[in-house]
């Protein structure tokens, strides 16, 4: 039965308006990677994408995001192991201060949306106001392009991730941060990222380059519906239609056949994630996705992790990313995550 928005009493009555913009039908399967690229670039598809972008423009406000106060710049480097240039925003408190820092990955399935849209700079922003110092990484999506040129699927954007995340670590004192205080941190794909980017540490030996994660409703389980996770069925409408193949198709459908944990991090296993710092899986409750995380939240506690979850009643997924939507909820998850780096 059809999702409705009309008579779903859970969500917060600004979302419920919000959403209303948002079109969200149901999308067929698709049969491999180069069918769903195909699909996604075609005229309409991209008149699409236009027509969301253009929403997200509507939350870079500066009533609810200011800048003043603010430092704002942006560095592009060379990302390996493919030599392509990816993209870093920094966002920082004007002062001189040695600030935390969070490394924020965005989010859209690691296949669409850009760190330079409307919403992730007022959000970046919202962060930022908390007293860290933000990093926005621009990676190569999986199918539509960002801001940096080209799309490719797992691992580009998972070393384009890392990539970054290194290069911070190494010009911390430049950008006057704490390099013994670098969270990572991102929504939906970004907190797949996130959590897969922390597993590619720790397979390296390198996982001491972060001090902490945290993930806001991450996108890991790769197949939807899933008997084992409710929401996937019983939020299936509400801003996201999950139920076809297209985005696993996109990132990594052969990842997926092969369970590989750091494409799809909802087959990690307790030795996969040992050696996490300390995390916060921060799930919606209103969100297809909501299930999955709360399971790797689990699965962080059965490994030893020093591990917190935290749930937002009333949400829609990521909706704390929509700052002029609800902007109490987006800076009560501001501040509760620059807390944590702060520690």
């Amino acid at each position: 039965m059809p999702y409705d928005l009309e008579h779903d009493d859970r969500l917060d009555p600004r979302i419920k308006a919000m959403l209303a913009f948002f079109p969200v039908g149901p999308l067929t399967n698709v049969s491999s990677r180069d069918e769903v690229v195909a699909l996604s670039n075609t005229p309409e598809a991209l008149e699409g994408v236009a027509q969301i972008r253009a929403i997200l423009e509507m939350s870079d406000s500066q009533e609810v995001a200011p800048s003043d106060g603010l430092r704002i710049s942006q560095e592009e480097i060379v990302s390996a192991p493919d030599g392509n240039v990816i993209k870093l925003q920094i966002v920082r408190p004007d002062t001189d201060e040695i600030l935390p820092c969070i490394y924020y990955i965005h989010g859209g399935g690691m296949a669409v949306l850009s760190s330079f849209d409307g919403n992730y700079r007022a959000w970046s922003r919202v962060i930022a106001s908390k007293g860290v110092c933000v990093v926005m990484v621009e990676f190569r999506n999986s199918l539509q392009e960002s801001a940096v040129a080209g799309i490719a699927p797992f691992p580009a954007g998972l070393n384009d991730c890392e990539s970054g995340l290194r290069w911070v670590h190494e010009h911390a004192g430049t950008l006057g941060i704490d390099a013994e205080k670098i969270t990572v941190a991102g929504e939906s794909g970004g907190g797949n990222l996130s959590l897969a980017l922390a597993m590619q540490l720790g397979r390296k030996g390198d996982v001491g380059l972060i001090k902490g994660i945290y993930a806001l409703c991450p996108y890991i389980n790769g197949v939807w519906p899933d008997e084992r996770y409710p929401s996937t069925i019983e939020n299936n409408g509400i801003l996201l239609d999950l139920h076809n193949n297209r985005w696993t198709h996109a990132y990594g459908m052969e990842e997926f056949e092969k369970k590989n944990p750091l494409a799809w991090p909802g087959f990690a296993s307790v030795d996969d994630v040992a050696q996490f710092p300390p995390t916060v899986i921060s799930v919606n409750e209103c969100d297809p996705l909501r299930d999955e995380g709360m399971a790797f939240f689990r699965l962080l506690l059965k490994a030893g992790v020093k591990a917190r979850g935290r749930m937002v009643l009333g949400t829609s997924h990521a909706a704390e990313i929509f700052p002029i939507m609800v902007p109490d909820i987006s800076h009560s998850t501001a501040t509760d995550m620059a807390t944590f780096a702060s520690l």
